[in-house]
């Protein structure tokens, strides 16, 4: 299927590693120009070197850019950059930041703030951005990586689910806002994915659960009826159709990629 993808500008927040880096290579498969976003530049050299491996004729439309996203100036920088480099965004991938998984018992204030900045404020400030471009210009697509975590209360997650539950809303509350100015915005909530950052929440689950981080692997795919956990490829084939004009009707969505472990109408 022809994505229709071909010669756009995508900028991926959180783009190194993890989701976002399978995001990369799936628009760099459908023709696309990749810009991407993290706050390390090794990780970023590494990704670059990887996307290379797999595709050495994309190396003209590949830009990496170091920032931390944190930081308003920041994401102000690495947009210009990106944009001197491939020209106008047409579409925003934001994939960027992880909120510490943290036991309730072990939670204070300062937990429950840096969660914010680490997960829902690396997204603000890219999307404050770009969005306003978009809208000037009458097109643009943002797709939104945010998490299961925001429709389901998790006891080890609560601060980052908290975060995740802004996007979505923010997510929906800009699409409603920019729908007018041909801005499509949706979310994509993975469950459990094959990522180096599943590891840190085994880890937690297991020191809450008092098991073995194993055990919290086996318990977690348990819990899928699909019978596995997902792979980020899988993720980033649903958040290229929605950053595509194959979903030119699709906006204020909150897509829920959870293998059904969590079965719900809305």
């Amino acid at each position: 299927m022809d994505l229709k993808l071909s010669g756009q500008h995508v900028l991926i927040t959180g783009g190194s590693k993890g989701i976002g880096l399978a995001c990369a290579q799936g628009f760099l498969r459908e023709g696309a120009k990749v810009s991407l976003v993290s706050r390390s530049a090794a990780n970023l050299d590494t990704a670059f070197e990887a996307l290379l491996l797999a595709q050495p004729e994309a190396k003209a439309r590949i830009g990496v850019f170091a920032a931390d996203l944190k930081v308003p100036a920041d994401a102000e920088r690495a947009l210009s950059q990106a944009e001197a480099l491939h020209g106008t965004v047409d579409v925003l991938v934001n994939s960027a930041g992880a909120a510490q998984r943290t036991v309730p018992d072990e939670l204070n204030a300062q937990a429950w703030r840096d969660a914010m900045d680490a997960k829902f404020f690396t997204y603000v400030h890219m999307i404050d951005l770009v969005v306003k471009k978009m809208g000037l210009r009458g097109q643009g697509a943002i797709v939104n990586i945010v998490g299961a975590g925001g429709k389901v209360a998790s006891p080890y997650h609560l601060p980052g689910g908290a975060a995740n539950a802004a996007l979505m809303l923010i997510s929906a509350g800009l699409a409603a806002a920019y729908g007018p100015k041909g801005v499509r915005i949706n979310a994509v909530n993975p469950g459990a994915t094959f990522t180096d950052r599943l590891k840190t929440g085994l880890a937690t689950a297991a020191k809450l659960s008092d098991i073995s981080v194993e055990e919290a692997l086996t318990r977690a795919t348990q819990n899928v009826p699909l019978g596995r956990l997902a792979q980020p490829e899988e993720i980033a084939n649903a958040v290229l159709f929605l950053a595509s004009p194959c979903a030119s009707y699709v906006t204020g969505v909150n897509l829920t990629m959870d293998g059904a472990a969590t079965p719900m109408v809305v």
